[in-house]
């Protein structure tokens, strides 16, 4: 059990059955009313963002997260294989749970796979990826506007804005947390 005093950055709690992860969380004590915390929460099983106000003093259970290291293998029309890196033991993890994060994972790509007491709640993929483009259209001779921008198909299948400099074949580096164009790789 954990107090409210406790909340961190980065901390997995329970609450009403589902397991979430802190966001940011704010102290707030009022003249007119009691201390609480407001928190912005990660809803760890269905990824949805939810804002809670919690007493000050308020006692939580703390969701124990074990966090493996894994190696992405290969995907089916239903599934995504990962392997574990000391036992060679394969996970299977259904593709709707992982509809974001398909977009950036390669095979062979390490990850992180998130389990909670044997449910598998996701998985955590390297802040940024370098993935080749298969198609682009040439940049415009001569379209000098600051920032000009086109969009890019990369090899997993995601559409990126890109600067006009990029071309066929390029690797670019794209971040997993917005899906953005980062740099050249």
């Amino acid at each position: 059990m954990i107090l409210t005093s406790d909340f961190k950055t980065g901390l997995t709690i329970e609450y009403e059955g589902n397991i979430y992860v802190i966001i940011e969380f704010q102290h707030v004590k009022s003249a007119n009313s009691m201390a609480f915390v407001r928190t912005k929460l990660r809803n760890l099983r269905t990824n949805s963002i939810t804002t809670l106000a919690f007493n000050s003093g308020t006692k939580m259970e703390q969701a124990n997260i074990e966090k493996k290291k894994m190696q992405y293998l290969y995907a089916t029309s239903d599934f995504f294989t990962f392997m574990d890196m000391e036992t060679y033991e394969q996970l299977d993890i259904a593709a709707d749970r992982l509809q974001n994060e398909k977009n950036y994972m390669l095979d062979g790509m390490e990850v992180i796979v998130i389990d909670y007491n044997g449910e598998v709640l996701g998985v955590q993929l390297p802040e940024k990826v370098a993935l080749e483009v298969v198609d682009c259209p040439p940049g415009v001779k001569g379209n000098t506007a600051a920032n000009a921008q086109k969009e890019a198909l990369l090899e997993t299948g995601i559409r990126v804005s890109v600067p006009l400099f990029i071309e066929n074949g390029d690797k670019i580096i794209v971040s997993t947390v917005d899906g953005k164009y980062n740099s050249r790789g």
